[in-house]
């Protein structure tokens, strides 16, 4: 009963059979298939033992458990392989696979959304391969494959008696699948197809209102997950025709609603334009100016039902983003929000028109001098914000207005100064980001932001502010609080309060709103987190390593850019091997490697090649990473590079990776400069270079002697050199200078007569007679060797 033949019946029957109902025998099968299904061989013989149609069997027993199992075992099967694959789906059938993301059970709901996501990933790889012969045989167009499957998400989104947890499954899919990878790539045609086939049910979910009688379900997350949507839907598109016919159809649905359905139409025709406010704002702001559309939320905001009042605030809030509105906002709605932030009885109303409040107070930045609201207005609005944030009898969605009140508040570095100081509402902040309202994760990340002020801050030219001073042009002023000392205290309180863990927590998040911008804004804000040598050991505590590789691996250039160089501090300054243990310190060669390009600053790839060194002194694998990421060309650049620091960093770089073999060769090969540019290294100025470049020639000429007759080819200098370096009063010098000698000495006799018949048998003499030191023993050596070359005679004592 061994053979995986008859595993594989033998779980099957314990499955199917009705007397062995709940019992842990049956647990066990269903867990034995799956760890079968993980192995290419064990999925391919499930799969020819009529798999698919049995575990079809367990699918329709409407038992969790054993869906879970079957679901969990056909992602086996699917895995990175397209006809199995397609198999699956022609027995399942595509609108079976998909209608179980609608199911109740959040666990089955998940389980289908990763099946889904495997026969995506397996179907793409077909379309990308094309393939031919015998997987062709099987299936003919992918891409037909996966419009189907797409189209039956598209369905789901629409159809009533779906859960929300299972169309929140289906937008996360949808936007992992459709939208292009990278705008390299020409081809965006599956974006443009879904925008006509399925722009309006995404809009539908957009706009629908929490939990209405007749309604479709959503979640607190929904609308959220189709904004993102109909954001990366936007930004897949590749010019202005194709943006207008987004706009076109954008504004036809809203129009549809707002005239001829009541009330009821309106309604949902505002949140509509929400949803896509917080998505595409450059369509929101277009459906904005669609007649009678702004008037409407002017109006509704002053109704008497608190659902209507709540959708009105909320696009007034979204819509004060922009400083042109933000600035006819200021003028018409101004005293509405402060009417409805001092009158209204609920707590739901006066938090959202506080944001609105927040929202216009913070429109000049942080610019100190473009206050819009009077002195002290903000402190009060960040206190009541404050408030709320650390209220626990309200829900979570209501409180998460606070945090977003307080993102736009913290500009302001007074309100920064108090918000750190108070340790309840840092901490209620912190448990608020790990909750499930992930909506609220952006809105951290930039109070975060602000708090540490890492945004991007250039400090303006003294004669262009006087230029602009004199043609009486308005000048950004800083914030006294905004200088380096305050911004120090407060990230130091806000590392005590025990930001990094909340962040790494925000970063593990499987969900659509952690956004490629607010990994950016985690990114900023771990690297003013990790700016101080002292705090890098707290971070590395709390799981900050960790949490920076994802964020160093994905999302904007920008955000990758900051995360691989906050990950290049921690590497400089901690043992790399405790900081990401086991398989993970190998990724970290990649973000790191990602630094040396040139369009990175000269701090960026200086600390990329110091955090480069302390891995390659590590192990030969390490080395091989490196290698293999093509870091070497890069570095050999930085080693011509004028500025001493990053000539001194690629120095010390290639003398680690000196000890890998292939970059033996390379010294080794000729017609190139390599050797001739560290022996003129270690005869410069600048000691720490040639500490590094005497290292790397000591290494070298250890590992290959054949490169000891090529020292004093590739120049006239060569024994100047030597000789500086054993006559130096660094003790380290000497020692890489004697070594180096000895390796020269031992390769050859001729070599070791040119050695003996000028000074540096002296300098060896003199030195060897030292007390008893690496550069003593290596002296002696020396000599040794040239008595029994017969260069030298031993002196009368016999030493």
């Amino acid at each position: 009963m061994s053979s995986t033949d008859a595993k594989v019946e033998q779980m099957f029957q314990i499955l199917l059979d009705p007397q062995e109902k709940g019992t842990e025998k049956k647990q066990k099968a269903s867990q034995n298939l799956v760890v079968l299904a993980r192995e290419d061989a064990g999925a391919e013989k499930i799969f020819r033992s009529n798999g698919v149609q049995l575990l079809q069997r367990l699918l329709d027993t409407g038992e969790p458990d054993l869906m879970l199992a079957a679901l969990r075992t056909l992602v086996g099967i699917c895995s990175e392989h397209q006809s199995r694959t397609v198999a699956t789906l022609s027995v399942l059938g595509t609108r079976r696979v998909v209608s179980m993301l609608g199911v109740e059970n959040q666990a089955v709901s998940l389980a289908a959304c990763h099946l889904l996501q495997v026969m995506f990933d397996a179907l793409k790889e077909g379309v990308k391969k094309g393939f031919r012969g015998k997987e062709g045989a099987i299936i003919v167009d992918p891409a037909r494959e996966l419009k189907v499957l797409i189209s039956n998400l598209l369905e789901l989104l629409t159809e009533v008696g779906v859960s929300g947890q299972g169309r929140d499954n289906a937008l996360t899919l949808l936007i992992k699948v459709v939208p292009r990878k990278s705008p390299k790539d020409p081809n965006n045609s599956l974006t443009l197809w879904v925008i006509d086939q399925g722009l309006k049910k995404i809009l539908e979910v957009g706009g629908s209102v929490q939990d209405p009688p007749g309604e479709l379900t959503v979640t607190a997350n929904s609308r959220m997950s189709a904004s993102i949507l109909l954001s990366k839907l936007f930004d897949d598109l590749k010019c202005d025709a194709e943006r207008e016919n987004f706009h076109r159809l954008c504004e036809n649905y809203i129009k549809s609603w707002f005239e001829g359905h009541g009330l009821a139409g309106k309604l949902r025709a505002i949140q509509t334009v929400s949803c896509l406010l917080q998505g595409p704002c450059d369509a929101g702001n277009r459906a904005l100016e669609l007649n009678g559309v702004m008037e409407s939320v002017i109006a509704l905001c002053a109704s008497e039902q608190e659902e209507e009042q709540l959708v009105a605030v909320e696009t007034l809030i979204h819509a004060a983003g922009k400083a042109k509105r933000a600035s006819f906002i200021t003028a018409n709605g101004v005293s509405l929000l402060k009417d409805l932030y001092k009158r209204s009885e609920k707590d739901s109303i006066r938090i959202r028109a506080l944001v609105g409040l927040c929202k216009l107070g913070s429109a000049g930045g942080t610019d100190f001098s473009m206050k819009q609201f009077a002195e002290g207005s903000t402190l009060k609005l960040a206190k009541q914000c404050r408030k709320w944030l650390c209220n626990d009898q309200m829900d979570v969605g209501t409180r998460r207005w606070a945090v977003e009140g307080l993102a736009y508040l913290t500009f302001d570095a007074d309100v920064k100064e108090e918000f750190v100081e108070d340790t309840a509402a840092l901490k209620a902040l912190f448990q608020l980001s790990k909750s499930e309202e992930r909506s609220v994760l952006f809105a951290v990340a930039s109070a975060l932001v602000n708090c540490t002020n890492s945004y991007d801050y250039e400090e303006p030219d003294p004669k262009m502010v006087e230029l602009a001073k004199y043609a009486k042009q308005h000048v950004p002023e800083q914030h006294p609080k905004d200088k380096p000392s305050f911004v120090r205290a407060r990230v130091k309180k806000l590392l005590a309060a025990g930001v990094v863990s909340a962040m790494t927590c925000m970063v593990k998040t499987e969900s659509p709103v952690l956004t490629s911008s607010c990994r950016e804004l985690l990114s900023r804000v771990f690297l003013a987190l990790v700016e101080e040598v002292e705090d890098r050991g707290t971070v590395v505590a709390q799981g900050g390593g960790k949490a920076l590789l994802p964020l160093a691996l994905e999302g904007t250039d920008v955000g990758q850019t900051k995360a691989a160089q906050a990950l290049a501090k921690l590497t400089i300054t901690s043992n790399p091997e405790m900081t990401f243990p086991g398989e993970r310190i190998y990724e970290v060669v990649r973000p790191l490697v990602s630094l040396l390009h040139l369009n990175c600053s000269g701090l960026q790839n200086f600390e990329a090649l110091m955090a480069l060194t302390n891995l390659a002194g590590i192990s030969e694998r390490l080395r091989q990473k490196i290698l293999k990421e093509k870091a070497v060309p890069m570095i050999e650049g930085y080693m011509f590079e004028e500025h001493e620091m990053l000539r001194r960093a690629a120095t010390e770089c290639m003398c680690n990776l000196a000890m890998s073999k292939e970059v033996q060769d390379l010294f080794e090969a000729t017609g190139n400069d390599r050797l001739k540019l560290l022996v003129l290294y270690s005869g410069e100025d600048d000691e720490l270079l040639r500490r590094a470049a005497a290292g790397g020639l000591a290494m070298l000429t250890s590992m290959r002697p054949s490169l000891c007759s090529r020292i004093p080819q590739v120049t006239t200098h060569w024994l100047e050199i030597l000789q500086a370096l054993l006559l130096s009063p660094s003790q380290e010098l000497q020692h890489r200078g004697a070594v180096v000698v000895l390796n020269m000495v031992e390769a050859s006799r001729e070599i070791a007569s040119t050695l003996m018949e000028s000074e540096v048998l002296e300098i060896l003499s003199v030195l060897a007679k030292d007390e008893e030191t690496p550069v003593t023993r290596a002296a002696t050596a020396c000599l040794g060797k040239a008595v029994e070359y017969g260069l030298i005679k031993p002196s009368q004592d016999g030493k």
